[in-house]
Order: C-alpha cells, then sequence, then structure tokens
C-alpha cells in the first residue's frame, strides 16, 4: 500500500525569519493522523534568513538528524561541539539524557535550507553523542547510500532503521528491497519522481507499508529522495 502525503498538505509555519514545513504533528501544527510513521517522529523542512537562527534550546531522548540542502549552518552545543555544516553535510545528534544547543545562520545575504529529522531512540537515556558526514553529488548519483543505521552505515543512530539518500536521473530507476514486516517512507528533497508508480513532486512523500520494495523512476534529472527503511 502506497499513502501519499503531498507537500501542500504538511503543516506550515512562517515566523519572518523561519520558513518552516512540518511532514509530521510539530510545536503549534498538530494533526491527529499525521503523528510520525513507526519511529520518524519529525522531519522539518526549514530555511533560515541570514543572521538569524535558533538559540540555546534543549532535547532530551531523541535522535536528530540534520540535513544540509544549501547555505551553512553554523551549530554549538553542551558537548562541545562547535561546527558550520554546508550543503551536503549531515550531522546526527543522540540527545539522550540531554543536551543543550544552538543553529545560527551565520551568512549576511543566504538563507540555510535544511531538513531537521527526528526518530524516537529504541531505548531512553543515553549517553548524549555527536557525528558528522559530508557527502558529494557524484557519491549520490545513481544510487541509494546508506548515511545512518544501528550499525553506523555513516552515522549511527540508536533505532532499528536505515536511512538513505539518493539521486536518480530522468528515465532511470533505482529499487530498494523491503524486508518482511519492514515500511518505508519516502521524502522527495528536490525534483519529481514516481514511488511504486505513484507519482510525487518537490516535498511530497509517500508511506510505502506491505510492500516488498521500493521502485523509484526519476521524472526529472538529478532528482533526490530520503528513505526510510523503518520496522
Amino acid at each position: 500500500m502506497i499513502a501519499i502525503r503531498k507537500s501542500n498538505q504538511r503543516g506550515h509555519a512562517k515566523h519572518g525569519w523561519l520558513d518552516s514545513y512540518h511532514s509530521f504533528s510539530f510545536a503549534a501544527y498538530y494533526d491527529p493522523n499525521h503523528m510520525g510513521f513507526g519511529a520518524l517522529r519529525v522531519i522539518n523542512e526549514d530555511r533560515v534568513s541570514p543572521g538569524r537562527g535558533f538559540g540555546s534550546h534543549g532535547h532530551e531522548d531523541m535522535e536528530i538528524l540534520t540535513y544540509i540542502l544549501s547555505g551553512a549552518l553554523g551549530h554549538k552545543d553542551s558537548m562541545g561541539n562547535v561546527e558550520t555544516l554546508h550543503a551536503n553535510d549531515l550531522q546526527r545528534i543522540s540527545a539522550g539524557t540531554g543536551i543543550v544547543h544552538s543553529e545560527f545562520n551565520g551568512s549576511d545575504t543566504e538563507p540555510v535550507h535544511f531538513l531537521q529529522i527526528w526518530l524516537e531512540p529504541a531505548v531512553d537515556g543515553l549517553q548524549p553523542s555527536y557525528q558528522q558526514l559530508s557527502l558529494t553529488e557524484e557519491q549520490k548519483l545513481g544510487k541509494l547510500i546508506l548515511v545512518a543505521s544501528p550499525e553506523g552505515g555513516g552515522l549511527k543512530i540508536h533505532q532499528d532503521a536505515q536511512v538513505l539518500i539518493g539521486q536518480v536521473e530522468a528515465g532511470e530507476e533505482l529499487e530498494y528491497d523491503l524486508k518482511a514486516g519492514r515500511q518505508a517512507w519516502v521524502h522527495v528533497i528536490r525534483g519529481a519522481v514516481t514511488v511504486n508508480g505513484q507519482p510525487l513532486a518537490t516535498g511530497d512523500a509517500a508511506g510505502v507499508t506491505g510492500e516488498a520494495l521500493v521502485m523509484l523512476a526519476g521524472a526529472e534529472s538529478n532528482s533526490e529522495v530520503l528513505v526510510f527503511d523503518l520496522a
């Protein structure tokens, strides 16, 4: 079964400096039919204006992935990490017993565009930890790359989930096998694809359940997708 979640069906919050779309219920946006998908709890697509950002705030017991699409995002946290993330960089924070961090767009002219993703951990009370990974366009083209898993495919997450990123050219296909009892969430980062024959555009998503595979067919050049393989 394929359940389509169109981009314009997402929650939307605009705060002047922040333009954010929520795939699932988040902050003031509440939809009881879209509270998450398996352990996947949040996919927020954020655009932050130049010279603005999120002040210090706390998290606990959550696996937080940040994927930069364009621009640069400054990061500081209570674990002592001070980083600037650029396009194609991924960051993983296991908040565990608690972390405090801030995120800031240090550019005077360019917005920063990124996805922030939350997965519920399998176990609460973990020791907080941090990882970072950089991808290239060449690495992603024509394949799905495992970027996060419990085994640490790229980044180590504390949940029974595989996170993959890839690009598919127009007229080309990518296949991903789903084992029995698994489900997938596919989010189109940019471009246009079909997922098991269902057309999706930028910002659209599909929940795939009861299927043996996820078939991705490119409808535009360099279409980029995010795939979550979940229990």
